[in-house]
């Protein structure tokens, strides 16, 4: 008996149907992805701005940032200049 490769994914794919919601929310998280990463890539910024940066409510941008840092997209930087907020910028993964 020969085994199709790939065939779980074909047989999960067909059998569960991903809801127009949750494709809106995916595209919609990859673009504030994209945004929050382009914004660090030009240097270190603190919550507040990201926020204003990229016009964006604070704690929507918490929540993206957040999540950015636990699939290690994101990481700390220091504390600004203040010794208030903390610094973000781009994880190096290389």
């Amino acid at each position: 008996m020969e085994i199709e490769k790939g065939m779980t994914y074909k047989y999960l794919r067909d059998k569960i149907e991903v809801t127009q919601e949750t494709k809106d929310n995916m595209k919609e998280y990859g673009r504030i992805k994209k945004s929050i990463l382009n914004a660090l890539s030009e240097g270190d910024l603190t919550i507040d701005q990201l926020s204003a940066k990229l016009d964006m409510p604070r704690d929507k941008m918490v929540f993206y940032l957040m999540s950015l840092i636990k699939y290690g997209f994101v990481q700390t930087s220091g504390i600004d200049d203040m010794d208030e907020y903390f610094m973000y910028k781009i994880k190096n993964n290389g």
